[in-house]
Order: structure tokens, then sequence, then C-alpha cells
């Protein structure tokens, strides 16, 4: 494990895999650089480039100096494209894809993008809405230590799960962890807003970005990638056969480093 520190003061926990051009993993919501997909995956991108998977501020090992910005998180991704040592490919996965495009906008030497089914929706459509003050309820949970409902809100109420989906993962080893983490939630939530197309700021986005999605995955989420992509400037779209917004890192792989390597 290796730490930098970012502009803010935070020390930022991370990993150095490989050799070759830098890219930087940037997690979605409930995971960090030991659990979730991201562990699984750096080894196989460090076949041929240098991988830095960090936790975010706030998970595992990183710090988390108050109070909680944005601006912040993205500071922190500088210090690390600096420690990379100076210009970067960036990979986000689900609201960590809302972070990397934020970042992509107002940082320089991000020279590629690559984006899984960021979870923008449609406002007024009749899929799943998030609640409209789905911020403020996390931060009252995780801030009057329940982070065990907090996870729930997050999965019933702003993910859209069945509640019965909550009860059995609630039995699972898993659940522990997903506990752990649950106070990063407020900043995935503020990462997301409204959830709705930040579409100045994606429009801002120059360098070729790669915006990925599955097959399987909900219709919402497959208008987001779509709509991802048309706004952005220099885009291509690749669905993959087979997969949820769960995706499979073995497939997953070959499709990011093809689109690095171009």
């Amino acid at each position: 494990m290796n730490k930098v520190i970012s502009k803010n003061g935070t020390a930022i926990a991370f990993d150095r895999l490989g050799k070759g051009q830098p890219i930087i993993l940037v997690d979605g919501a409930l995971c960090s650089r030991s659990f979730g997909p991201m562990s699984k995956l750096a080894p196989l991108l460090a076949e041929n480039f240098t991988v830095i998977n960090y936790d975010r501020r706030g998970w595992g090992d990183s710090g988390d100096t108050k109070p909680y910005t944005v601006e912040r998180e993205i500071e922190d991704l500088e210090a690390l494209i600096k420690e990379a040592g100076g210009s970067t490919y960036l990979l986000g996965l689900s609201s960590g894809a809302a972070l990397a495009l934020r970042a992509a906008a107002s940082v320089r030497h991000v020279t590629k993008l690559a984006l899984y089914e960021p979870p923008f929706v449609a406002m007024g459509d009749n899929g799943h809405q998030p609640p409209a003050d789905h911020e403020a309820q996390l931060n009252q949970l995780i801030s009057s230590g329940r982070p065990g409902d907090a996870v729930k809100f997050f999965l019933t109420k702003v993910v859209g799960f069945p509640v019965i989906f909550f009860f059995v993962i609630r039995l699972l080893p898993v659940w522990s962890k997903l506990k752990a983490v649950a106070p990063s939630l407020p900043y995935d939530a503020a990462v997301m807003g409204d959830y709705s197309l930040p579409a100045k700021v994606v429009a801002s986005v120059t360098v070729p970005t790669l915006v990925i999605g599955g097959e399987k995955s909900q219709v919402e989420l497959h208008r987001a990638v779509r709509a991802v992509a048309d706004v952005l400037p220099d885009a291509s779209c690749r669905m993959l056969k087979g997969q949820t917004h769960n995706v499979s890192v073995k497939v997953l792989a070959p499709v990011l480093m093809e689109f690095f390597a171009g």
C-alpha cells in the first residue's frame, strides 16, 4: 500500500501494479480498492499498463478531511495523477464514472476516459427515480449511527432493488463490509446530485472516451450510456453481451485494453 497527500491534506491510499501508461481506477458506491470489482480488474489491466487502484476519501485506508465536497474528491485525483507521472487514463464504474467525468472536465492531463454505466436517469421518465432528498437522508442516517439503515435506503430507495433483496443480503458475509463503507454513501450522493445528466460538464470533456454498458442491465442504464456517449464530443459506445451492472472483469478487461492501447 502507498499513500499520497491531496491538496486538501487528506491521505489517499493506493496500490500500484504493472508497467506502462497509467490508468487510475475510480470506484462506485459501496466499493473500495480491496472490496468490489477493481481489486479483480487491476491485475488484468496491469499486464499492459501501470494501474493505480485507490481508496476514495472516507473508504478503506484513505483519510477523510471534513467537510466533504466533490471538489475535494477531484483534488484527490489530481494528487494521484501527479503521483502517476503527470498524465493518466481514467476508468470509472457506476457513480465512479460520474466522478471520473467531472474530474476529466476540470483536471488537465487526463488523456483517455472509460466509463461503465454512469447511473444518470432522465427526469420525468417512468423508470425508477431516486428520492429528491436522497443525499440529506443518507447524511442523517450516517450521522445518527445507522450504517445498516443507510445501506438499506441506498439499495432500495436510491438504486431501486426490491426490499427482499435487502433482507437476503443482510444474511450474507458481505453485509459487514457494506456497513463498513456505508459512511461514504453521502459522498456518492453528492457526486450524483439529482441523478440527471450534467450535459454542460459532459460536453466539456474532449478527450477520447469509451462509454460501456451491459446488454442485460436495466433499460434506464442503457439510456444513460447512450445519452452520455451522445453528449461527449469524442466518444464511442460499446454494449457488452450478457453483462449487467455487476460486470464480469474478465469480459470488461479486454475491451478496456483494446481502447486504452489504441
